[in-house]
């Protein structure tokens, strides 16, 4: 670990292979052990399951074939929110300016703790310690001048570590580093710089940027070139709320989906999705379905409504016309995971209402099922179609 940094006051914390620590510490006979979270696909993986290239999102036949030994355990959504919810109060009691990324890490600023506190290194140190002792899991925290140079840090340290990147110090430390290190760069973007000879953080930072853009397009041009350099000025933002609100889900690669099947998914996606926007008090124009095929291939449609509305009907309509226009692509190529997302997000009660009041825009109803859902548990009240159902897993994400 570098041992000096003035001017490094931000800490990326990272809990390490969250979903599997949780497994650990609550089951002793785990710890030490391959563990897998999750049967059809790899939801988590401990670091002795990681050892054997066991990967989270692998087919979990896949993940057996590397580590035989893993012990497979289900998923306990609930224990892993309440662990969240106890490292964001270990992150609160630390300082006030936190950013959460997702329920299991999180960037702090520091810097005007040095007269209390001590320097980002105490902070970071202490903050392990009470996160092991309170919650009882491992994380891993990465120090540095930018959020992306911190977020970088952390995941070089895990598991279970500390590393500071003093200011002085920060391209030595970044350069070396594989393309793959880079906020933004999947496999297709490694794939192409690596198509080219580039692959080390400092052979992008060599390229001149107009290089890059015609590499790469505009935007992730520049975004890489910035980043290759350590441009990063973005400050810790406390309590930004979401831009959009989605889920997903996976639906195998075992057969021919249904048009009921499909249809069904989208209802019970929408019907979370919305749920979780009038619970935020949130409304949306833009409604985005996301579809991956058996190829591994992707593909997007979205709508923009001309109202922003947080109407489980409204949405749902404009989710199903999409889902029949890629109906054709669909059938060519099979489908593994279905997903919806609402965007152009506005608070709720400042959305104006349209005239001519419709009563059957549904508010009542929305309101009412949701009453209930809250009341006595999300399958208190289910569509006909979604009876019998496996409706997938409900991941507990940060409130928005």
């Amino acid at each position: 670990m570098f041992v000096s940094g003035d001017g490094a006051n931000i800490l990326h914390a990272d809990l390490d292979a969250f979903y599997a620590s949780v497994e650990q510490r609550d089951d002793p006979r785990l710890r030490g052990r391959p563990v897998i979270v999750g049967g059809g696909v790899v939801l988590a993986c401990s670091y002795e399951a990681k050892a054997y290239g066991v990967r989270t999102a692998m087919n979990g036949g896949q993940a057996l074939r590397r580590c035989p030994q893993a012990i497979i355990v289900p998923p306990r959504m609930s224990a892993y929110s309440e662990a969240s919810k106890a490292v964001f109060e270990v992150f609160g009691d630390t300082t006030p300016l936190v950013e959460g990324l997702s329920i299991d890490e999180a960037f702090l600023d520091v810097g005007g703790l040095r007269k209390i506190a001590g320097t980002p290194v105490d902070i970071a140190r202490r903050l392990r310690i009470e996160v092991l002792a309170k919650v009882g899991l491992p994380i891993t925290v990465g120090v540095a001048r930018t959020k992306f140079l911190a977020k970088v840090a952390s995941g070089v340290a895990k598991p279970d570590g500390l590393l500071l990147v003093p200011p002085d110090r920060e391209l030595e430390f970044l350069h070396p580093l594989a393309v793959e290190r880079l906020w933004g760069v999947g496999e297709v973007t490694a794939e192409k710089l690596r198509n080219r000879g580039l692959t080390t953080v400092g052979d992008v930072a060599i390229l001149p940027e107009a290089a890059l853009i015609a590499m790469l397009g505009r935007a992730s041009g520049r975004h890489l070139h910035a980043l290759a350099h350590n441009r990063d000025p973005r400050p810790i933002e406390v309590g930004r709320r979401r831009r959009s609100i989605g889920s997903q889900r996976a639906l195998g690669r075992r057969a021919p989906k249904s048009a009921e099947a499909l249809d069904a998914a989208l209802a019970g996606l929408v019907d979370r999705v919305t749920r979780r926007m009038r619970s935020a008090g949130r409304a949306g124009r833009t409604v985005t379905l996301r579809l991956r095929f058996d190829d591994f291939s992707r593909a997007t449609r979205s709508h923009t409504l001309p109202q922003a509305t947080g109407q489980t009907r409204a949405i749902l309509v404009t989710a199903r016309s999409l889902l029949s226009a890629a109906g054709p692509m669909i059938e060519k190529q099979g489908i593994t995971m279905v997903g919806i997302s609402v965007g152009n997000l506005e608070n709720e009660s400042t959305v104006q209402l349209a005239l001519p009041f419709d009563k059957a825009s549904n508010d009542e109803l929305d309101a009412a099922l949701d009453h209930v859902r809250d009341r006595f548990g999300t399958n208190a009240v289910t569509r006909g179609n979604l009876l019998g159902r496996d409706q997938g897993l409900t991941v507990p994400m940060l409130p928005d």
